[in-house]
């Protein structure tokens, strides 16, 4: 049989036909196997220099869960300090660039990125937020739509914070509160704060303001106090604000504190805070199950830890009472 009568008796068709099938499920799966991983892209918008060392602890769970930078995953850190358009700007960016998830903090910061995400599939995770008061969520165990996060423990902090001046200064009987203007989570901060102050016989004097200019100018139109007291608010740890708090409380010898902060030779005499490093830290175990297909609003939201710093040297040199009982109860000294 010569080739054409082969070919025409179909054996010959079937027979390439059975090549061209197994060259070409070879050339799938070879293709397969060096199919590029997922890269998953993170959107920071990171909104208060204070605790921009929330993305230093998210990105170094993410690495321990197995997230490796430039092979894996890309970050694009978007940076600004309470600055709400640029908080909007950037949120738009992450959503046009349809960025697979969100991390934002603070509060505001967070508010704006919950707005531009709704109606999306981007998913947002907040950090270093109240959710008291602002409507961030629609509850802690089932946040809703496509957000969850870390809740920053803003009214238990600010009554710790309450309390630890109080240690520090018993006989203070007025304090100030200086704050920013219209901040969201400050209402949440002074319903908790002014039944404990009653309760102490201490009255609060608030002090808002919209920048250290304004701040200047309401404090000096301030009686004498016997403290000052910070919320957990971007305003006192603006360096330049701060600065004129210091100034403030050191021409009147009388302790400022709630945050820890140091400006110009400046110190506030302790901080409660969150340690934003872990912080950070729980943000990215939420964001890897978010990764991993998990809806982001059935993800509960899980609360940052609060600690004690105290400036025992700022605090020595203005007098205070600092007695063993409260030492003990303080995470890190700074002497």
């Amino acid at each position: 049989m010569n080739g054409n009568n082969y070919f025409q008796s179909g054996k010959g068709f079937w027979l390439v036909t059975l090549i061209l099938v197994v060259v070409g499920s070879l050339l799938i799966s070879g293709c397969g196997a060096q199919a590029a991983p997922k890269v998953y892209r993170v959107g920071v918008l990171s909104g208060l220099t204070y605790v921009a060392s929330i993305t230093d602890g998210f990105k170094s769970e993410m690495t321990e869960l197995g997230y490796v930078e430039g092979e894996n995953i890309t970050y694009d850190v978007q940076s600004t300090d309470f600055d709400m358009a640029a908080y909007e700007r950037i949120a738009q960016k992450f959503v046009a660039d349809e960025v697979d998830l969100i991390l934002s903090f603070p509060t505001e910061a967070s508010l704006v990125a919950k707005a531009a995400t709704e109606g999306t599939d981007v998913p947002l995770v907040f950090d270093f937020a109240f959710i008291e008061g602002v409507e961030l969520v629609d509850s802690v165990r089932e946040p809703g739509g496509n957000i969850t996060g870390v809740r920053y423990p803003g009214p238990v902090i600010a009554v710790k914070r309450f309390e630890i001046m109080r240690e520090l200064a018993p006989e203070a009987t007025q304090m100030l509160v200086p704050y920013q203007r219209g901040y969201p989570s400050v209402a949440a901060q002074m319903e908790e704060l002014y039944p404990a102050a009653e309760a102490a016989g201490v009255t609060l004097i608030e002090v808002p303001a919209d920048n250290e200019v304004d701040l200047e100018a309401a404090l000096e139109a301030q009686a004498d106090p016997d403290a000052i007291l910070f919320l957990a608010e971007p305003l006192t740890v603006n360096p330049a604000a701060f600065a004129v708090i210091g100034k403030y409380a050191a021409d009147r010898g009388i302790p400022a504190g709630g945050a820890l902060i140091s400006v110009d030779g400046y110190d506030s005499v302790f901080g409660v805070n969150v340690d934003v490093i872990k912080s950070g830290k729980q943000a990215a175990r939420l964001a890897d199950r978010v990764l991993q297909g998990t809806q982001a609003g059935s993800i509960p939201v899980v609360s940052a830890e609060n600690y004690l710093e105290i400036n025992y040297t700022a605090a020595q040199k203005l007098g205070l009472n600092l007695d063993e009982g409260l030492l003990s109860q303080a995470d890190v000294i700074i002497r």
